[in-house]
């Protein structure tokens, strides 16, 4: 193969992490010739309301699957956080790149931090996830919808329409906004969306070409802790309708995982943490999902259904 094709949305930080995988494809393989195959998606197109609304975070994805299944492109880059737990059938995920931070971030233009803020300051935010701890520590905030782009959304922060808003550390440090970053919104007070700051690569699963010029790209430690946090997701049947939290970190060849389940509309959070062996996982992640359900997770998430 000479010429590498890649499928990619059009907001700002998908077309940087899209050129930045295809950076490191032209080092890894010198002479490859690398494309970006820019696509609009109905995640992207539809503003006015939320994820869960209108279909959830795979409508991010299913555009570019299908120009994978037409032969317009070879694959497609994500933000692994976006990938639904379960892949369509025919795909496969070959690379998981080294994840970048992976915390929430405060950003406001008048406050330090969430227990900064005045009794019903406006806070924005589309994430049940966010919205759920959010809840939980200052239950009197006005928590309103942010959608659009990393830019867009500080731009309505800017023009006065809230006083904080949360967003991913990554994006903002991708796109060269690390100075609007007030706090970082840390485990273990503090739990990212499964996956949060990793970027994987979709292809094919039947392109065994595509996924070998991808595997130099493979991070190990980074792949044994998202498998561990979107294994917990998929035993919770998680989804951007319900609020799970999950970080996994690797020490000497154990894996941490804490984990939390909440409430958007009640603030109430149920929270567990296990330790397991970096080669397996997904048991680890089913571990921690059967000990949030032994607290009551399952009535949070019926609830948020």
């Amino acid at each position: 193969m000479t010429t590498l094709r890649i499928a990619t949305r059009k907001s700002p930080l998908a077309l940087w992490q899209s050129e930045h995988v295809a950076s490191c494809l032209r080092a890894a393989h010198p002479g490859l010739d690398v494309v970006l195959v820019p696509m609009s998606t109905r995640g992207d197109e539809v503003l006015d309301r939320s994820l869960a609304a209108i279909g959830g975070k795979g409508l991010f994805l299913k555009e570019l699957e299908l120009a994978m299944q037409r032969g317009e492109a070879d694959c497609a880059v994500h933000s692994l956080k976006d990938v639904p737990m379960e892949l369509e059938p025919g795909f496969a995920l070959p690379a998981i790149l080294t994840r970048a931070d992976h915390a929430d971030a405060f950003v406001s233009n008048r406050f330090d931090g969430i227990d900064d803020l005045p009794q019903g300051a406006r806070v924005g935010t589309s994430s049940l996830r966010r919205q759920s701890q959010l809840r939980a520590r200052r239950p009197e905030l006005q928590l309103l919808d942010l959608r659009g782009n990393v830019n867009t959304r500080l731009a309505k922060l800017d023009a006065g329409d809230y006083d904080a808003i949360v967003l991913a550390c990554a994006g903002l440090q991708r796109l060269g906004f690390d100075a609007r970053i007030r706090a970082r919104l840390d485990a273990p007070d503090w739990l990212p969306a499964p996956a949060q700051g990793a970027i994987t690569i979709e292809c094919r699963n039947d392109d065994v070409s595509i996924a070998d010029l991808f595997a130099v790209l493979d991070d190990a430690t980074t792949r044994s802790c998202v498998e561990a946090e979107r294994a917990m997701n998929r035993a919770l049947h998680g989804s951007c309708h319900v609020p799970v939290a999950a970080f996994a970190q690797l020490c000497d060849g154990i894996i941490s995982l804490a984990g939390l389940v909440g409430s958007a509309s009640t603030g109430a959070v149920v929270r567990a943490d296990a330790k397991g062996p970096v080669d397996a996982p997904d048991a680890l992640g089913i571990r921690v999902a059967e000990m949030l359900l032994a607290q009551g997770a399952g009535a949070l998430i019926d609830a948020a259904l």
